[in-house]
């Protein structure tokens, strides 16, 4: 697994412009709110997801999105999908509960999880996610995500990810 250091040799390699903050340790969105309000750009939230028929899934959206989990099959081509265990977490991607980033998959072999980035974060100028724990957060385009994705291998879906109304 490449890890961090991959992650930030990739940066440079890809010449890809960010900005780090270290901060303390975050494991929800909740907790992170306080840490977010210092960070400019858009804040995410990450869902490790396996379905039915065995596939895994790590779909990315804005921090405060309520997900449909009963529509979410539908918009990004799975079957029916459920919270997948942290024990297939650290085998594909490298990382534990808490730590959740799409940037996780430079330690996923190329079709071995899937990737999803709501469209909104895939065209915002500035998204901020961990690289791989969660005592720190990269800010960098949405575009540059993609790009990094795709260097690595895989194949990343954008997709409307359907969202619960708030009550």
């Amino acid at each position: 697994m490449r890890g961090e250091e991959g992650l930030l040799a990739d940066l440079g390699v890809l010449a890809i412009p960010f900005a780090a903050y270290e901060h303390v340790a975050v494991f929800t969105v909740a907790e992170s709110d306080a840490v977010n309000a210092a960070i400019p750009g858009a804040h995410t939230k990450n869902l490790f997801l396996k379905d039915n028929g065995g596939a895994f899934w790590l779909v990315t959206v804005p921090s405060d999105a309520r997900v449909d989990l009963k529509a979410l099959p539908a918009a990004i081509g799975s079957k029916r999908v459920s919270f997948g265990k942290a024990e297939d977490m650290q085998r594909l991607l490298g990382i534990v509960p808490g730590s959740v980033t799409p940037l996780a998959a430079i330690n996923a072999p190329p079709g071995s999880i899937a990737v999803v980035v709501d469209e909104a974060l895939a065209a915002a100028d500035t998204v901020n996610v961990h690289p791989l724990r969660n005592t720190a957060t990269l800010g960098l385009s949405g575009a540059a995500i993609l790009d990094l994705l795709r260097h690595w291998g895989h194949r990343p879906l954008v997709a409307p990810i359907p969202m619960q109304d708030m009550p």
